[in-house]
């Protein structure tokens, strides 16, 4: 949603602590002390103001532009009125039911794309030539609301709007039933359907900003650790689903491993300290990276009917709340009521803790079956750590669920089982119908894993 570059665009109501410095070494120059970077969860005093704007809560909310002939301004709420005065064009948008004092407002020489959805308006607004992936886009936007609505609760605008911009910046943000977004983000990406390693980026960052109309503008956090939990790391949860129905379960791999490597960068360079996902103090590479690795796992252990119903509660029981604001620890209740007792460790590993597993793929043989397909014997050494905030690690005992299996030439799962692994060298059989590439370990990716690189291994044929 990529909040902080836009708090400060229009005047604000009081102080501003985000324009504060941040960085303990420029503190250190002016005499000034390390500064934390957001209050505990249960912060009574910080609940009461949402993470997005401190001066406001939901607000009521109209808009006249006027712009230049010939181009199109727009700003989030239902068109009412459009005219031109003094050679001007002016525009007139009313929100029908309070938001988030949170917008934006564009123009340009918009060329629009129009369709609709379930009686939902969709727009989006481009520069004339930039045409490549306006499909791409569209589908996301449909996708998104069919999924979102279905699987939280129903959306609540007539409109959803996509408006590009000039790529001085590389961002889409998601305000109310309105989402700037970069040029060069999607619009001018090239996206090749023939190639295993291309990631359709356009049309899941237009996922992951449609579901922000319900992960931070009907479900908005307080100004507390972990807010970015209930807006980021669902938005990526429900972008993460809607690729999965799109391209299939098996074929995740890419995408998990994508999000695993950026989280593990991030843990290298941060400066301050490293938080679990439910206290993170709006650390992308946690909020994004850790949160989707740990959202997509949760619905793959306990189910995705169970995580949606939790979510879809959630949703129902703090819609459009204000002060006190809603936590991480709200959430995370919810979960855990729809997290069979097997599972319940895994809210402790992927939310409250940090929590890195270590497990490698050691030896891999197969042979032919009498009866077809392949079985498969592979010996695993398993490892699984607790890290502080400085990133000091202590190795835990454990006796864990995970997943076994093998892909094929392209990474895509032709076999995946759930087994228990204790910590230590194990030895597992399986048998996969099909010629396999790789097996191993946790072959999707699913865990976070120091170094996924070996969790799988070409098998040697006996």
């Amino acid at each position: 949603m990529h909040v902080p570059e836009l708090v400060a665009n229009l005047p604000v109501i009081g102080y501003l602590e985000q324009a504060e410095l941040s960085q303990d070494s420029d503190r250190k120059r002016y005499g000034l002390a390390p500064k934390e970077r957001m209050a505990p969860r249960d912060d009574v005093a910080q609940r009461q103001n949402n993470y997005i704007r401190q001066d406001s809560d939901f607000v009521t909310f109209s808009a006249t532009v006027s712009t230049e002939p010939g181009q199109i301004a727009v700003a989030p709420g239902t068109l009412e009125k459009e005219w031109v005065e003094d050679g001007r064009p002016h525009w007139r948008y009313v929100m029908d039911q309070p938001i988030l004092n949170f917008f934006s407002v564009l123009s340009a020489r918009y060329a629009v794309k129009r369709d609709e959805w379930n009686g939902v308006k969709l727009e989006i607004y481009h520069h004339p030539t930039h045409t490549w992936n306006l499909e791409r886009m569209m589908a996301g936007m449909k996708d998104a609301l069919a999924y979102c609505s279905a699987s939280f609760g129903p959306y609540q605008h007539h409109q959803a709007r996509i408006l590009e911009f000039p790529r001085y910046q590389s961002f889409a943000q998601s305000f109310p039933n309105t989402i700037p977004y970069s040029e060069g983000v999607g619009f001018i990406a090239r996206v090749r359907d023939d190639e295993p390693n291309d990631v359709d980026y356009p049309y899941y960052v237009t996922v992951h900003e449609i579901a922000h109309q319900w992960w931070a503008h009907q479900v908005v956090g307080a100004n507390v650790r972990g807010a970015t939990m209930t807006s980021e790391s669902m938005a990526q949860y429900a972008a993460l689903m809607v690729m999965k129905r799109k391209y299939g379960a098996g074929r995740m791999r890419r995408y998990l491993k994508f999000e695993l490597d950026g989280y593990l960068a991030g843990r290298v360079t941060e400066r301050k300290k490293e938080l679990p996902l439910a206290d993170n103090e709006n650390q992308a590479y946690i909020h994004y990276q850790k949160g989707t690795l740990a959202m997509y796992a949760l619905q793959d252990f306990i189910g995705e009917e169970r995580v949606n119903r939790a979510l879809a509660k959630y949703v129902a029981a703090v819609r459009f709340q204000g002060p006190p604001y809603t936590t991480s620890t709200e959430l995370i209740a919810h979960l855990r009521e729809e997290t069979p007792p097997e599972f319940q460790y895994l809210l402790e590993d992927l939310f409250e803790t940090i929590t890195l597993y270590d497990n490698r793929t050691e030896s891999a043989s197969m042979k032919k079956s009498p009866t077809g397909g392949y079985d498969v014997t592979i010996g695993v050494q398993a490892q699984k750590f607790r890290s502080d905030d400085q990133g000091n690690q202590t190795e835990l005992d454990f006796d864990d669920w995970m997943d076994v299996g093998a892909l094929d030439d392209q990474d895509a799962a032709l076999f995946v089982e759930k087994r228990r692994v204790r910590k230590g060298r194990s030895e597992l059989t399986f048998h996969v119908a099909a010629r396999p590439a790789r097996v191993g370990i946790d072959p999707l990716n699913k865990l976070v894993d120091r170094n996924s690189g070996d969790n799988v291994k070409a098998p040697a044929e006996e």
